[in-house]
């Protein structure tokens, strides 16, 4: 018998949901083909069998979220097949699932009265859906799980935290501490699963406006968003919610670059078998940029500004549903322009196809987004927290602008481009936001013609 494992998918990974069943028991796999589809909170992944043989036993079943390494199930190869398993259906056990309902167990079980859910992110610290499982079921609170140090990145609070916090409690029970008052604003009980209900969350607890009900008529097609379409609203509402988004507008001439790039392209398509695009030549003045400002290549946790001293810049790529994910260039200043689109084609093909590795979209330092590629004029983009800036690239035009040369100005068509800057308002000022941009603009505009491919 045959053990099927979650794998690991990354050093940032350390769990995943089981979103949907491919084979059920009884039915005949192949060795690597994809028996279940699983989900992170960076990507969905396939994951295939080890070895051929009779998927015999389903030890997870759909909907559960579960560590790295857990025994999902067991593939019986040849000779040693047996009817399946009557215990297959049973559920995972309760500590590695996520707690469907508040009111399903009135006590955990040391005996401790069970708090109310911890919700997935709380100030500015994330809870994992394993240690949220675990801090339900040994009853710890919220305000005793904020007060356990974290050892995890941005002081997240790890599994090991969470066990090692449990044996010292054991070892010296707390005190009993008076009783709380209820807070005026209550804390939330679950994550919220739609855009409506983070909309409905933040407006009851943060945005002091009131609520209200629209008409929509009668002609409406309501159609569910998909997984990653609420990962994405989740994430630009809190965006919003946490960083005053402040955007500054650079137009730049970009002339010499659409003329250096048709003169070079085919050259350079030979000698490294890439297409050059305008995002390599961006992504390179970026990052020589982003050198120069090391306060936009940076984070902000709580009160504390964390200067970056890598330059991974992430490339938003649309997808064929719609969707959109960010890739990340790491060490961008340290490549050279064949090494950038290199590494731009090869992320953007791949995530078209939907093989990212999780560690791939995490992990940036600063974003770019490329907007012209829709024909977009400029955009007011949201920044990819915990960053603290974003830069969008508009659609390259010709235009009619005032040439300045020694014998006077003149008009002449010009091939020009709106950058549009957006940066966090908490930490990052107009002028040094303004600044960034302008030093950007000022690269391509100063672009060498002559330069060798």
């Amino acid at each position: 018998m045959v053990e099927v494992l979650l794998p690991k998918m990354g050093e940032s990974v350390m769990e995943a949901r089981i979103i949907r069943w491919l084979k059920k028991p009884g039915d005949p796999v192949e060795a690597d083909e994809p028996i279940l589809e699983i989900a992170t909170d960076k990507v969905d992944s396939e994951v295939p069998a080890p070895v051929s043989g009779i998927l015999q036993e389903i030890r997870v079943q759909e909907g559960a979220t579960v560590p790295v390494g857990t025994v999902l199930a067991l593939i019986a190869q040849a000779g040693e097949a047996t009817p399946p398993s009557a215990t297959q259906a049973k559920p995972e056990p309760a500590l590695l699932q996520e707690v469907e309902s508040p009111t399903s167990s009135p006590t955990a079980g040391n005996g401790h009265s069970m708090p109310e859910r911890i919700p997935a992110r709380h100030g500015d610290r994330f809870y994992s859906p394993l240690v949220r499982t675990i801090a339900q079921q040994e009853g710890i609170s919220l305000a005793e799980l904020e007060k356990i140090p974290g050892t995890g990145a941005g002081g997240r609070v790890t599994k090991n935290d969470l066990l090692a916090y449990l044996e010292t409690r054991k070892a010296a029970p707390l005190a009993p501490s008076a009783p709380t008052p209820t807070p005026a604003t209550p804390v939330p009980t679950a994550v919220p699963a739609s855009i409506q209900e983070i909309i409905a969350y933040l407006q009851e607890h943060f945005i002091l406006v009131p609520k209200k009900k629209f008409t929509h008529g009668e002609a409406a097609e309501i159609i569910e968003m998909d997984r990653m379409r609420r990962l994405i609203a989740e994430n630009m509402v809190y965006s919003k919610h946490v960083s005053p988004h402040v955007t500054s507008f650079v137009e730049a001439d970009v002339t010499p670059v659409v003329l250096w790039r048709e003169k070079v392209k085919e050259e350079f398509e030979r000698k490294y078998g890439e297409k050059l695009t305008f995002t390599h030549l961006f992504v390179e003045v970026l990052a020589k940029v982003l050198r120069e400002f090391p306060q936009l290549n940076a984070s902000v946790e709580g009160d504390r500004i964390l200067l970056k001293k890598e330059i991974h810049i992430g490339v938003a790529v649309a997808l064929p549903t719609n969707n959109l994910i960010v890739p990340v260039v790491r060490h961008a200043d340290r490549l050279n322009l064949a090494g950038i689109a290199t590494a731009v084609n090869d992320l953007s093909r791949r995530a078209r196809a939907g093989q990212l590795k999780p560690d791939e979209i995490v992990g940036g330092t600063y974003t770019l987004s490329n907007v012209g590629t829709f024909g977009n004029v400029m955009g007011t983009p949201v920044i990819l927290q915990p960053q603290v800036a974003i830069l969008a690239t508009g659609a390259i035009r010709k235009k009619p602008a005032i040439i300045e040369t020694p014998a006077g100005d003149m008009i002449g068509v010009r091939y020009m481009m709106f950058l549009s800057h957006s940066y966090d308002h908490r930490v990052i000022d107009g002028a040094l936001g303004g600044a960034f941009v302008r030093r950007v603009a000022d690269l391509l505009e100063a672009w060498d013609v002559n330069r060798v491919p």
